[in-house]
């Protein structure tokens, strides 16, 4: 095989995997998105809720809703190469 066939390959192979990794980070950013909405609609039912059964139903619903709302981020830091550490480094300050 020639270089520039090789050259040529490689440089579809790194196109192929940049376009993979676009897919991918699109699809954290709108699961990220999801849950924050999700968060938010928690939030919501929790602040209107009434009664002990639908309070202790709705903070079941919030708790929920923002561990899988961490969960995302986390897998976004992850994919964009963030530390978490240094992150949380930044916060506790």
């Amino acid at each position: 095989m020639l270089i520039w066939q090789k050259v040529w390959r490689l440089g579809e192979r790194g196109k192929r995997e940049s376009r993979q990794l676009e897919e991918e980070q699109s699809q954290v950013y709108a699961d990220v998105e999801k849950a924050r909405q999700e968060w938010e609609r928690a939030m919501k039912q929790f602040e209107y809720a009434l009664g002990k059964d639908e309070i202790d139903y709705a903070i079941y619903v919030l708790e929920a809703a923002e561990r899988k709302y961490q969960i995302h981020l986390k897998q976004a830091k992850r994919l964009s190469g963030v530390q978490e550490d240094v992150i949380e480094r930044k916060v506790s300050m």
